[in-house]
């Protein structure tokens, strides 16, 4: 009897569960490309007419989805439009840098309400209180009156293990920082956080030009290099959220010193700091000149064309070349995006990746599509607010307690608007 009870039950919950899934997957593409009709609801995620009418009923009921239009007729009865309740609820996002935050304030369907941006000291000690701060500094006024405030995301330059709420970004100076948790007990609301190149993917699966592809990386280049990994149309971060870290592929033997203490890491060679010295060693930038300065009079050096500048961009061009041929030789991505404040230098830089990167990929996979990303922190701020909106989205498959708070908040603002 109990074997036959535990087969029941383990039915039960599958049945419940595939429920939630398609529930999940409905209000995700209302949200991602509404207005959209129930039949196309259905022929997108394969379901049957009726389990999308019973669902939308459900999300019309609570206040998630209200029918918004009418589409075109082409003789038979015109089809209603189904889009979400975007004032029902708000979500903040915002990428940490070392030296300034960006934060985008977004309602439920993503759309961008307002930005702001503020100097930042990132340097511990004191830094979750000081973060807290600014935080309440950028946010304030965004609260509205009848409005709840889901969530906010942060998107930041390091690994990020997000069941644990624990970051380790070398470039801010943080080991094994418990920030979630911190900034929860002081802001009192859910804190999602994630790898900022993860968040500018997420942005760019979702609002730029990933949108309606399913396998696209995203690389940045600037004060360090990273990756994000779409494949299958989800954001891949790997085992304890270390997904991506492509500026510490070993590039040389026994080259110059990454700041991960490791030697010829791809980071060490192409990154912003790596060029600067570069400059400084050709004799083209004092010694000692700010990272930010020095990047920005080297690349003022090529566009009067001296030739040591350029030469110093060819190199870090072929060698981020051959480095992104063997990424698009391992995972054949449909879209290459570069982007990152390096991509200001990209007119110097580009030619020589494009040659490098023609030369070096699998050849069948040399016609991938390569496109530059404008530098604009506030795309990356938007990804980091389309973390707290997927939580909204997400189907608790296990406990996780951020999520299931953004979850209650949700629900709560649904109520109240009904």
């Amino acid at each position: 009897m109990d074997g036959v009870d535990s087969v029941t039950r383990l039915r039960n919950g599958s049945s419940a569960l595939m429920r939630d899934l398609n529930r999940t997957a409905v209000l995700a593409l209302i949200g991602q490309h509404g207005p959209i009709a129930r039949v196309d609801i259905a022929r997108e995620l394969v379901l049957s007419p009726a389990t999308v009418t019973a669902i939308t009923r459900e999300l019309v009921g609570e206040g998630l989805v209200r029918e918004v239009a009418q589409a075109p007729s082409s003789g038979g009865r015109p089809a209603i439009l189904l889009g979400l309740v975007a004032e029902a609820a708000d979500a903040i996002g915002i990428k940490i840098a070392p030296d300034r935050l960006t934060a985008v304030h977004v309602d439920l369907g993503g759309t961008p309400l307002d930005y702001r941006e503020r100097p930042f000291d990132a340097a511990l000690p004191g830094v979750v209180d000081r973060l807290a701060a600014a935080i309440s500094e950028l946010s304030a006024g965004w609260v509205r009156p009848g409005r709840r405030l889901l969530g906010i995301g942060l998107g930041l330059p390091g690994i990020v293990d997000s069941q644990r709420g624990v970051v380790e970004a070398p470039i801010l100076g943080w080991p094994m920082l418990r920030l979630a948790a911190e900034l929860q007990d002081r802001l009192d609301i859910p804190i999602l956080i994630d790898n900022d190149v993860n968040t500018l993917a997420v942005s760019e699966r979702l609002y730029g030009r990933g949108r309606s592809r399913d396998h696209v990386l995203t690389v940045t280049i600037g004060r360090g290099v990273g990756l994000g990994i779409v494949a299958s149309g989800v954001i891949q971060r790997g085992h304890r959220g270390g997904a991506g870290e492509f500026g510490h592929m070993t590039m040389v033997d026994d080259g110059p010193k990454c700041e991960c203490g490791k030697h010829g890491c791809l980071e060490a060679l192409v990154a912003d700091p790596a060029l600067v010295e570069q400059g400084v060693a050709a004799g083209l930038l004092a010694p000692g000149i700010a990272i930010a300065d020095g990047a920005a009079a080297l690349a003022a050096l090529a566009d009067e064309a001296d030739p040591a500048a350029l030469e110093i961009y060819a190199r870090a061009g072929t060698v981020l070349g051959r480095a992104v041929a063997g990424l698009v030789s391992v995972f054949s991505p449909e879209l290459v995006i570069i982007s990152g404040e390096g991509t200001r230098a990209w007119p110097h830089l580009g030619g020589a990746f494009e040659r490098s990167l023609r030369a070096q990929v699998f050849p069948p996979l040399a016609d991938v599509d390569v496109e530059v990303d404008p530098w604009d922190d506030r795309r990356w701020a938007r990804g980091a607010a389309a973390l707290v909106l997927g939580a909204s989205f997400a189907v608790p498959l296990y406990e996780r307690s951020v999520e299931d708070g953004v979850r209650r908040r949700l629900v709560a603002s649904a109520e109240a608007i009904a």
